[in-house]
């Protein structure tokens, strides 16, 4: 009996159904054809059941509508009834966390979205919101399904209303593993991580043929919308990786560091990396000087427990990094300008990548520590034009909404409105630290003694010589270590090799915060 076949129906007793159950289960999980696996495997993927075995605990899979078949007709499609219809749904564990998923088979009808195929989604994502546990979406598809017409595309719009109704409620992770085109990708782009391997998946709302007839620009689809180009240029992409067991390996990763809904606190893991331990290291680390550039990775590694962070967006907007990593087994999120791009300065791109992550962290009960070594915001016509304003303000409006615990922590040079926005005392942390290296203006130095001292240095017979009189003046009263502290703008000024001790307690105590917003349907955040 091929895969395509109605099922016999001339079984009279038990045992002889429950033998036609069997035969009808192999079927289903043979899949279409062997042809047709071997075409999915000729193009470097894997099957969509191979893929569910390798996301989840082993022997936890539990399938949801397996004999689903269409009921479409027309264009030759009552001759094709397949079982599953091209998505299999269901649910499992994580690490022993129940977890739900779809995965799109590709070798049924390139894993098109029709009707049926629509409303096991939507069954499972119902599902999952219910039962208050992680969403993750294995995509291989090729978009709506064309002989059936507009009940396709509603399909779709079922599943774009349950992503923005699971939104800051349960995980949503999307895992891209083949074409993803059209209207299909607006699922990823309303989830909270995305995931893409290279070579094999892609993302665009218009194809290469598109925009080639349309604009006149040839370009691969690789080119136009590949794991490479959403993970560094677009920033649509937060992990991109060479194989799918590789990828979903980390997406096993991710979901250990996730609570299983905004009800719950993210699992806290067992650690041997001492509360206590000093970082001597660190003052070596970072220069005391502010115009020399460090790596704030090294930083982090020695703050967090046994070194290990998961870095989000690690190529896009490399001046500002955002990470989930533990302290003390707490889960914490971590947002960490980078001196080494860009003298670690906020623009258009870092500030919305900081502020997607403060959002996300804020929705799932994950504390904040950030760590600040930023000289203000990147000058220029294009962050003006591009309106660094408003992108900008997203990231004060993620900060301010957010009621989690949150630290911050001065490393250096903390400037300007760069300073105001990153999580200073003024807009909220519950508590801030400095290390005595640190620098707290509303400019640098240099800049500082320009605009004030401007007269006299013009009139001086050695304006430079003034200039270096102005600015260590400058310094010396409006730039040492202390006085920020001195107007309670800062909670203390600590070692840094005592920091991770310090960050440890501080998060204990704010264990219990409890901080409520004003009552309102929603905040209307800058766009």
């Amino acid at each position: 009996m091929s895969f395509l076949e109605e099922a016999p129906t001339e079984v009279n007793d038990a045992r002889g159904r429950v033998a036609e159950l069997r035969a009808i289960r192999e079927q289903v999980l043979a899949g279409p054809s062997e042809r047709a696996t071997e075409a999915q495997r000729a193009k470097g993927k894997l099957t969509a059941r191979e893929r569910i075995a390798l996301l989840l605990d082993e022997g936890s899979f539990n399938e949801v509508e397996p004999l689903r078949r269409h009921r479409a007709t027309g264009f030759g499609l009552e001759a094709k009834r397949p079982y599953t219809d091209g998505v299999i749904t269901g649910w499992g564990t994580v690490h022993g966390r129940t977890v739900f998923l779809y995965a799109h088979d590709f070798r049924i009808f390139g894993g098109a979205l029709g009707e049926a195929h629509a409303t096991k989604i939507h069954k499972i994502m119902d599902m999952a919101i219910s039962a208050g546990a992680p969403l993750v979406s294995l995509n291989d598809g090729a978009g709506a399904r064309i002989q059936e017409g507009v009940s396709a595309l509603a399909g779709y719009g079922g599943i774009f209303q349950r992503n923005t109704r699971a939104s800051g409620v349960i995980p949503q992770i999307s895992v891209m593993l083949g074409p993803c085109a059209g209207g299909a990708a607006y699922s990823p782009a309303l989830t909270d991580f995305v995931f893409m391997v290279r070579e094999t998946s892609q993302m665009f709302i218009t194809g290469p043929d598109v925009v080639q007839a349309v604009t006149g620009e040839k370009i691969s689809q690789n080119g136009l919308g590949g794991a490479d180009v959403h993970s560094e240029v677009s920033g649509v992409s937060h992990f991109a990786y060479d194989d799918e067991q590789h990828c979903l390996e980390e997406v096993r990763y991710l979901l250990s560091m996730l609570p299983q809904n905004n009800r719950e606190n993210p699992p806290v893991s067992e650690t041997s990396d001492p509360a206590d331990r000093r970082g001597d290291v660190l003052l070596d680390l970072v220069p005391a000087d502010g115009n020399r550039a460090y790596d704030m990775r090294k930083v982090i590694e020695e703050l967090v427990d046994e070194g290990e962070y998961l870095e989000i967006h690690e190529r896009w907007a490399t001046n500002i990094i955002v990470a989930l990593s533990r302290l003390d087994g707490q889960v914490v999120g971590i947002i960490a300008n980078q001196p080494n791009s860009m003298a670690g300065v906020l623009d258009i791109a870092a500030s919305e990548k900081a502020a997607r992550f403060v959002q996300m962290c804020d929705a799932f009960n994950i504390p904040l520590i950030t760590l600040l070594d930023v000289p203000g915001f990147l000058p220029g016509v294009d962050q003006e034009h591009g309106g660094i304003i408003r992108h900008g303000a997203k990231l004060l409006y993620a900060y301010c909404n957010a009621t989690v615990p949150r630290i911050s922590l001065i490393l250096r040079k903390a400037y300007g409105g760069a300073y105001i926005v990153m999580d200073s005392q003024s807009i909220g942390a519950d508590l801030t630290y400095a290390w005595p290296t640190n620098e707290i203006a509303v400019m640098g130095a240099e800049g500082a003694a320009n605009v004030i001292f401007r007269k006299q240095i013009a009139e001086a017979d050695d304006p430079e010589a003034m200039r270096t009189r102005m600015v260590k003046e400058y310094k010396a009263e409006l730039m040492h270590p202390y006085y920020a502290a001195e107007r309670g703008l800062v909670d203390d000024v600590i070692d840094p090799a005592d920091t991770r001790e310090v960050l440890i307690r501080s998060l204990a105590m704010l264990r219990t915060k409890h901080a409520d917003l004003p009552s309102r349907k929603h905040g209307n955040p800058p766009q």
